[in-house]
């Protein structure tokens, strides 16, 4: 069923746990990643950090845990070119602390577009093109100047500051559910318009690709 915004609330980590080793990580259609004594529970959001490039810094829901291992939700690295094996070793972070973002207005998303190299061999006329990745999704929205002082406006700020890896939730009225790792930007200058409420502006700067779950 087609959906609108309404109905959508957007959350930001504001807490992170301390790293864990990553000891390895399976080629499956869902990986399964070895972590001694990791301490997580099924359905945490974990950061990865890993020797695998598709795999790093991209935020995961977890299930299936077991002492030492758990299984990153939805994660396929079976294709052993992208994900080589042995490969994928590095740490992970819970995150602790998701704090609502609330009054966000006009919500928008940039990136995920194929970049591409174009090139011409000099007896052809016609240009070649090849896809080079992808750029990274980003989002900015706007939120109400009057809250300032509210938790999701200090989280953004102290974030903003720090310029930690970070991740952007949003759940839809549906219930599917976006993880966008990030950096975030809080601009604190106010935008006043006649008609309009006093605005202020977050941007949310993307580190690799986002995930989606159904709900």
């Amino acid at each position: 069923m087609a959906q609108v915004p309404t109905g959508s609330t957007f959350y930001i980590a504001s807490a992170i746990a301390a790293a864990k080793t990553v000891s390895s990580a399976t080629n499956a259609s869902e990986s399964v990643i070895t972590s001694t004594a990791h301490g997580y529970s099924n359905g945490d959001i974990v950061i990865m950090y890993s020797g695998w490039g598709r795999l790093n810094k991209r935020a995961f829901r977890i299930k299936s845990v077991a002492t030492d291992t758990f299984v990153l939700e939805g994660c396929d690295t079976t294709n052993t070119n992208f994900f080589p094996s042995g490969g994928g070793t590095g740490t992970v972070t819970k995150i602790s602390t998701f704090t609502q973002i609330t009054t966000v207005m006009n919500p928008s998303s940039s990136g995920g577009d194929p970049k591409t190299v174009n090139y011409k061999f000099v007896e052809s006329d016609v240009e070649y093109s090849i896809n080079d990745g992808f750029s990274a999704t980003s989002y900015t929205i706007e939120m109400d100047a009057d809250s300032i002082g509210t938790a999701g406006y200090t989280a953004l700020k102290s974030l903003t500051d720090v310029q930690t890896d970070t991740v952007l939730k949003i759940i839809t009225r549906s219930g599917s559910i976006s993880l966008c790792p990030c950096t975030v930007a809080l601009n604190e200058s106010v935008a006043m318009q006649e008609g309009q409420i006093n605005r202020v502006k977050a941007a949310f700067n993307g580190n690799n690709r986002l995930v989606r779950y159904a709900s």
